[in-house]
């Protein structure tokens, strides 16, 4: 297990993710209170890790912490199925979103559809 403080973990984050991705448990300090674990999804040993990425980008986009095209990108989905199943799970797609967000995402979707298939 590897103790950081607040300060070490923001001048060097990536030694905090590798640790944590080589299978170590990476406690975040605040004032010599634990605050947060960090830890690999794939350590977990999570029996369908795509579909808790895509619940897990679903609840971040509805709290409104993250837009459609962040969301498709930690659900490791195309923006195009990330908006349908948005929509289809009744989660309006432009609520408090900048409208430039929203443009950039639909500009997203239709390059996406306008792909050939592979």
């Amino acid at each position: 297990m590897q103790m950081l403080n607040i300060r070490q973990l923001k001048s060097n984050p990536s030694k905090a993710l590798a640790a944590a991705r080589e299978g170590d448990l990476v406690v975040v300090m605040n004032r010599d209170y634990p605050q947060a674990l960090l830890i690999d999804l794939t350590q977990l040993g999570l029996p369908d890790l795509p579909a808790v990425r895509v619940a897990l980008a679903v609840s971040l986009f509805r709290s409104g912490s993250v837009s459609a095209g962040f969301a498709a990108r930690v659900a490791d989905k195309p923006l195009a199925q990330i908006l349908t199943l948005l929509s289809s799970q009744g989660i309006p797609l432009t609520g408090e979103s900048k409208a430039d967000e929203v443009r950039e995402d639909m500009r997203h979707a239709r390059d996406w559809l306008a792909k050939p298939a592979a």
